[in-house]
C-alpha cells in the first residue's frame, strides 16, 4: 500500500521531471526560432521580387541588393560575431542579434523608399550574423553530449529544415494575400517570442577576457565581403567585369594578409585559434560544410529556375512543387535524432552524403522532358533525406572538434564556410546553365556537379573524421573495427 509520504514524493518527482522537460523544450525552441527567422527571410524574399520592384520602383540592381545585401553582410560578419560571443557571452550576443534582426525587419516592413529597404536588409544580415553562431554555442552548452545531444541536434535541425522547406510556399501565400511588406512583418512575433523564451529558458554563458584581434577581424571582414561581392555580382555583370575582378583581387590580397597576420600573432590574439585548424576533425567538418552547401543550395537555385522556365510553373506553383523535395529533410533530421548516436557522426555523415550523391547523379542521367513531375519529386525526395541526416551530423562533428572553449568561433567558421559554399554553388551552377545546351542539358550538368560535391564531401568525412588512438593508430569503424597506422 502506498503511503501519503510516498505519494507526495512521487508527485514531486513527476513535477520536477515535467519542469525539466519544459525547460529543455523552451531552450530548444528559443535557440531554433532565430535560425527559423533568418532561414525564412532568405527563402521568402525570392518570391517577392516583382512586387518589390513595382511597389518601390526598384531597378534590377536595387532588387539584387535587397536580396543579396543580406547575404553579403551576414557572411562578412560571422567571424567577428563568433569572437564577440566568446568574449562577451553567447547569450548576450544572441539576444543582441535577435533584437537587431527584429527591429531591422520592422524597418524593412515600413520602408517608404528603396534605400531604406536596402539599409534594413543590411541590418538584418548583421543581426543574423550575431545570433546564428551564438545559438549553436548555447545549444551545445545546454545539451553537452550523449544520446540526448544527438536527439536535440536532430530536432533542432528538423525545425530549421521545416522552415526552409516551407519558405517559398509561405512567401507565395503572404505576398499574394497581404503584399510584400508582410514577409518582413511576420518576423516581429517570431523575433519577440524568441527574445522572451531566450531570456526565460537559456542560461547565461559567461565570456572569457580575450583580445578581439581587431586587425585580423578587419582583414577577414574585407576578404569575406569582397569574395561575397564578386560571387554575387559575377553572374549579373559578367565574370570579366572590372568591379568583379577587383573584388576577387581584394579578397585574395586581404585573405593573404589575414593568413600572414594570423601566423605572426600571438596565440591569444588570433581570430582563429591555431589548435582548431590543427585539429583534422575541425578542418574536415568545415570542408564538408562548404561542399554540402555548394551542392544543396546550388541545386535548389537551379531547380527553382528549371520548374518555372522549362516546366512552365508559376512562382507559386514552383514553390509548392519544391515542398516535397525540401520537407524530406525533416525525415532525415528525425532519423539522425533516433540513430545518430549509435552510428556516430562519421558514419552518419559519410553514408548519408554518399547515398544522396548516388541519387543526384542518377537524376542527372534520367532527367528529360519525358520525366514526369511526380517521378522527379520522388527521386529528389527519397535521396534528399540523406541531406537531412548529414546536416546535424556535420554540425555535431564540428562542435565536438571545437569543444566548449572554441564553440562560438567554431560555429561562426562553419557558418561562414557554408555561406561561401552557397554563393559558389549558385555562381557555378548559374555559369553552367548560361553555357548553353538547353535547360535539360544544363540541369543535368548541374545535378552531376552537385552529386560530385556530395561524393567528395562523403570521402572527406570518412577519411578526415577517423578517431586517433593513443597508440598512434586510426580507428576506422565500430567496436570491433580494425586499426590502420596513424
Amino acid at each position: 500500500m502506498i503511503t501519503r509520504t510516498e505519494r507526495a514524493r512521487q508527485r514531486q518527482e513527476d513535477a520536477t521531471r515535467h519542469a525539466g522537460t519544459e525547460h529543455q523544450g523552451g531552450q530548444l525552441l528559443a535557440l531554433a526560432l532565430g535560425f527559423v527567422m533568418a532561414t525564412l527571410d532568405v527563402t521568402i524574399i525570392n518570391v517577392a521580387g516583382p512586387q518589390l520592384r513595382s511597389g518601390l520602383e526598384l531597378s534590377l540592381s536595387g532588387l539584387t541588393w535587397v536580396v543579396d545585401g543580406y547575404v553579403l553582410v551576414f557572411a562578412s560578419l560571422l567571424l567577428l560575431a563568433g569572437s564577440l560571443a566568446g568574449r562577451f557571452g553567447a547569450r548576450r550576443i544572441y539576444l543582441v542579434g535577435l533584437g537587431l534582426f527584429t527591429v531591422a525587419s520592422l524597418v524593412c516592413a515600413v520602408a517608404p523608399v528603396a534605400g531604406v529597404l536596402v539599409a534594413g536588409r543590411l541590418a538584418q544580415g548583421a543581426g543574423a550574423a550575431l545570433f546564428m553562431p551564438s545559438s549553436l554555442t548555447l545549444l551545445m552548452n545546454a545539451f553537452p553530449g550523449g544520446p540526448e545531444r544527438t536527439r536535440v541536434l536532430g530536432l533542432w535541425s528538423a525545425i530549421v529544415s521545416t522552415a526552409a522547406g516551407l519558405g517559398p510556399a509561405v512567401g507565395g501565400l503572404l505576398v499574394g494575400g497581404l503584399g510584400w511588406r508582410s514577409i518582413f512583418l511576420v518576423n516581429l512575433p517570431v523575433g519577440l517570442a524568441a527574445l522572451v523564451l531566450a531570456r526565460r529558458y537559456v542560461a547565461p554563458l559567461p565570456g572569457r577576457p580575450m583580445p578581439l584581434g581587431g586587425a585580423g577581424h578587419a582583414l577577414g571582414l574585407v576578404a569575406l565581403a569582397a569574395l561575397a561581392y564578386g560571387l554575387i555580382q559575377g553572374p549579373e555583370t559578367g565574370w570579366g567585369a572590372a568591379p568583379v575582378l577587383a573584388a576577387f583581387a581584394v579578397a585574395l590580397l586581404a585573405g593573404a594578409a589575414f593568413a600572414v597576420r594570423e601566423r605572426a600573432a600571438g596565440t591569444t590574439a588570433r581570430v582563429l585559434p591555431g589548435e582548431l585548424f590543427a585539429n583534422a576533425h575541425f578542418s574536415t567538418a568545415n570542408a564538408v560544410g562548404f561542399l554540402f552547401n555548394l551542392g544543396c543550395y546550388g541545386a535548389m537555385f537551379v531547380l527553382g529556375l528549371f520548374l518555372q522556365n522549362a516546366r512552365g510553373a508559376s512562382p507559386m506553383e514552383a514553390g509548392l512543387q519544391l515542398l516535397p523535395t525540401q520537407l524530406v529533410f525533416l525525415l532525415g533530421n528525425v532519423l539522425y535524432a533516433k540513430v545518430g548516436h549509435r552510428l556516430g557522426n562519421r558514419a552518419a555523415l559519410a553514408g548519408s552524403l554518399l547515398y544522396t550523391a548516388a541519387g543526384t547523379i542518377a537524376l542527372a542521367v534520367v532527367i528529360s522532358p519525358e520525366l514526369p513531375y511526380w517521378a522527379l519529386a520522388v527521386i529528389l525526395g527519397v535521396f534528399n533525406t540523406g541531406l537531412g541526416v548529414a546536416s546535424p551530423a556535420m554540425t555535431g562533428a564540428l562542435m565536438d572538434a571545437a569543444g566548449r572553449e572554441h564553440a562560438s568561433v567554431g560555429s561562426a567558421t562553419l557558418n561562414a564556410n557554408r555561406q561561401i559554399g552557397t554563393l559558389v554553388g549558385i555562381a557555378a551552377m548559374g555559369a553552367v546553365l548560361a553555357g548553353g545546351g538547353g535547360w535539360y542539358a544544363g540541369v543535368a550538368a548541374c545535378f552531376a556537379l552537385a552529386g560530385g560535391a556530395y561524393a567528395a564531401a562523403a570521402l572527406l568525412a570518412w577519411f578526415g573524421l577517423r578517431a586517433p588512438r593513443a597508440d598512434g593508430a586510426v580507428h576506422v569503424g565500430g567496436p570491433a573495427a580494425r586499426t590502420l597506422p596513424g
